[in-house]
């Protein structure tokens, strides 16, 4: 049912439907829930390349494009010029990131003429902060960021660049800066949600807004599953499966190595589907490896299929990305109620979260995360506890409708009020 009192959103951010992973899923879907529920919503953004940096069919990298993506409601979307480099390292980043938001600012100031109730501005990336806060302080718009990944200590924990302290040091003061302009600030996990407060935005304005999966579409699934038939695995085959980005805060060297570990066990099988930045590099490091197989990144429709394929889904992270990404692969994972192994540690949220339901194992150990994969593969019962531990979890702490409905209505509030929300408890 439409709310009975409708706000206009402006979102701003370089990822967006119809990407399949990561920032642009999620904001996709979030845009899509208000929109059926009655919001007016509005998109600046980029074409789709994300996650296997090259542009879907049908989109210009050099032109800039009007979309509108109907639903029950409708959503205005406009397409930026944006250079999408084939080959990636720090600089090619960078200038991937200017292009956006140089490209996006004419679409930006004639969105804003619309006055929009809020500016939703969604991070990465930050290029696109600086002209953000300054439409909206011109049109008198209230601004809101939301952090997915903390971009810059990413790049420089991954090694992305780490050769210059003094560039680390400006990048983060800037940050910082440009963190407490914004009238509000929201992040996935609570650690997340503190680095807002330690990077100066005050508790009053940060808002726990987590990801999400849609329990309706992903769920446990029983009997023949034809992504698993078309891999031409036998039905006592243990599946170990990860799907979706391969980009480097994955980690998926581990993963390899722990396949190479367990070449001699004929019954364990390594799937890979997805696309990325890393992913050449991988299968390199896994020619000759018969217990490996690699899929591209299946299409939407199938995701519940392909989940419900694996005996065994694992998730690998670099210990240098702890809390400052969230995994967002976890939440359908959780949902499938299949068995999930994940390399974090124990004070990190994904640890915390694999703990509870699930199986942890320290980050970028190969031998210790090759010889959780065969314990499970050994014990069928075990798989199933904490398969059921998983969907219970997932119903508890992920379901879709549950944050959509609280961050609509905090968003509603902090509208109509003009005030600083309170951040909610997990």
């Amino acid at each position: 049912m439409p709310r009975a009192r409708p706000f206009r959103m402006l979102v701003y951010g370089i990822n967006f439907w119809p990407e399949l992973t990561g920032v642009g899923k999620f904001t996709g879907e979030m845009c899509r829930w208000l929109s059926d529920r009655g919001h007016h919503i509005e998109v600046v953004t980029a074409p789709p390349y994300y996650p296997a940096w090259e542009l879907s069919p049908g989109y210009s990298a050099v032109r800039y494009a009007a979309q509108t993506w109907v639903g029950v409601g409708e959503i205005r979307i406009m397409r930026c010029p944006t250079w999408v480099p084939k080959r990636l390292n720090t600089w090619r980043r960078l200038l991937h990131l200017a292009s956006f938001a140089a490209s996006s600012f004419p679409a930006l100031v004639l969105a804003m003429q619309r006055k929009p109730d809020v500016l939703f501005v969604v991070a990465p990336t930050l290029f696109v902060a600086p002209v953000a806060l300054a439409m909206a302080r011109l049109m008198r718009v209230p601004v809101w960021l939301h952090v997915q990944d903390f971009e810059v200590e990413a790049m420089f924990g991954l090694s992305l660049d780490n050769r210059n302290g003094f560039g680390r040091r400006f990048a983060l003061r800037v940050e910082g800066a440009l963190f407490s302009a914004f009238n509000w600030a929201s992040s996935i996990t609570p650690p997340m949600v503190a680095k807002l407060q330690d990077k100066g935005m005050p508790p009053a304005r940060c808002v726990l807004f987590p990801n999400w999966v849609d329990l309706s579409v992903v769920f446990p699934l029983d009997g023949d599953n034809a992504f698993r038939d078309s891999l031409g695995v036998q039905p006592h085959d243990v599946l170990v499966l990860y799907s979706g980005n391969m980009g480097e805060k994955q980690g998926l060297e581990t993963l390899i190595d722990a396949a190479r570990i367990l070449q001699a066990d004929s019954r364990i099988k390594f799937v890979l589907a997805g696309e990325g930045s890393a992913k050449q590099r991988l299968q390199n490091a896994a020619a000759g490896m018969h217990n490996v197989l690699w899929r591209p990144l299946q299409p939407m429709e199938r995701l519940n299929e392909v989940l419900n394929a694996a005996d065994i889904h694992v998730l690998p992270q670099r210990a240098n990305a702890a809390d400052l990404v969230m995994p967002s692969k976890l939440t359908g994972m959780f949902a499938s109620g299949r068995a999930t192994v994940g390399t974090a540690a124990s004070d990190t949220q994904l640890g915390l979260a694999l703990e509870a339901a699930g199986k942890r194992v320290p980050p970028e150990n190969a031998s210790a995360l090759a010889y959780s994969i065969l314990s499970l593969a050994n014990d069928p019962i075990e798989r199933a506890r904490l398969g059921c531990a998983a969907r219970l979890f997932a119903e508890k702490h992920f379901g879709l409708e549950l944050i959509m409905r609280r961050f609509e209505s905090e968003l509603e509030l902090s509208i109509q009020a003009r005030e600083i929300p309170v951040s909610p408890r997990s």
